[in-house]
């Protein structure tokens, strides 16, 4: 009885002990692997676990599964492709689908895959079954100004050999959009959309959008479509709707956005001029101004007046905004007339309306004749 105590406590200790040589050295893995016919020493579990942190379970059940699969990896080459952050079992995943698929697949093409960032097990899942992805909504005008919104569902095939350095769905989607816009815009009427879509598919299918992806489109359908507002209808009476026109161009300098000598001009969402200043508009109300980059426009002093528009003008007197301002198209805007903008991307030649102007104007000219 009185060797009862340390009996227990041996016993204690013997388990932990077994415990930790277990965690190091994990005996029934290994013993898993050996009769499974899988190359791995105790020695290399306990290395694996204790020098290069990796999980022995990460390796050794993908390389069972493989070798039962008939697809023996080794623990070496499992090793490497954990160590540069891939995953194992994915990997392995893939190449059993892809042997049973009879899917010309190895070991360097599939960790490629793999370490590029992409799915190489639903990867071949979709070569094996396509994946049908579906579009936003397009929005597309015909020859008629009728706008024509549809949805397609677009079936794909992932082609294993791009899938390393190629585009995705993304990529897939943006340009079937495009084809479907362009190929609507080329039809005569929105009838002929509604009452051939496939002849719109199938004109955006024969332009090889798959090209650099890493899928082949299949087909294309239209799942949806449908009739949107008349944009031509819309456009004309916007048009008819303004007395005169001018330009502008996004600013894209600090230094020009806060000068009192760029006038500034923003606009409604049609198109029509709100207001011109000299000071910097729009104001950022929250914090120091800083210049919205999609509101800020530069005014280009270029104008079309309608006839009647113009002898109007003419005889309108001046308003207080274009005295404070000193600037004429003011009084247009005082007096109720409508100016529609024309925004451009790049602005035209500097123009010459101050000393420095003309002083930075004639360096130019020096610089380009010297």
């Amino acid at each position: 009885m009185n060797n009862l105590p340390f009996l227990i406590a041996t016993l204690f200790f013997l388990m932990i002990g077994l415990q930790i040589i277990f965690f190091f050295v994990p005996f029934p893995l290994w013993l898993s692997a050996k009769l499974s016919r899988v190359p791995v020493g105790l020695v290399d579990l306990f290395v694996m676990r204790t020098f290069r942190k990796i999980p022995p379970h990460e390796l050794v059940i993908p390389a069972i599964t493989a070798q039962y699969a008939g697809i023996p990896i080794s623990i070496a080459k499992m090793q490497s492709h954990y160590m540069a952050g891939g995953d194992v079992q994915n990997v392995v995943s893939a190449l059993i689908a892809a042997s049973k698929a009879k899917i010309d697949l190895n070991w360097d093409t599939a960790t490629s895959i793999d370490l590029a960032g992409r799915n190489v097990l639903e990867a071949v899942q979709m070569s094996v079954n396509p994946k049908v992805i579906q579009t936003p909504l397009i929005e597309a005008v015909s020859h008629d100004g009728i706008q024509v919104k549809a949805v397609c569902l677009v079936t794909v095939r992932a082609n294993i050999a791009k899938l390393v350095g190629s585009a995705g769905e993304e990529t897939v989607l943006a340009r079937v959009g495009e084809g479907i816009v362009t190929s609507i815009g080329k039809s005569r009427n929105f009838k002929q959309v509604l009452e051939n879509p496939d002849l719109i598919t199938e004109a955006v299918l024969d332009t090889g959008l798959d090209a650099g992806t890493a899928f082949e489109i299949l087909s294309i359908d239209i799942a949806d479509i449908d009739v949107g507002e008349n944009v031509g209808a819309r456009l004309q009476a916007d048009q008819a709707e303004a007395d005169i026109a001018t330009l502008a161009h996004p600013l894209h300098d600090d230094a020009e956005f806060a000068d009192p000598n760029v006038v500034k001009v923003v606009q409604d969402v049609r198109g029509y001029a709100l207001y011109f200043s000299r000071a910097p508009i729009p104001w950022w109300r929250d914090g120091a101004p800083r210049r919205p980059s999609a509101l800020a426009l530069r005014h280009i002093g270029l104008y079309a007046y309608r006839v009647g528009a113009l002898a109007q003008f003419a005889r309108l007197p001046a308003a207080e905004l274009e005295v404070c301002e000193a600037l004429e198209q003011l009084r247009a805007l005082s007096h109720g007339l409508r100016i529609r903008l024309g925004v451009i991307d790049s602005p035209p030649p500097r123009g010459v309306d101050t000393e420095a102007d003309l002083v930075a104007a004639t360096e130019r000219l020096r610089q380009a004749h010297s």
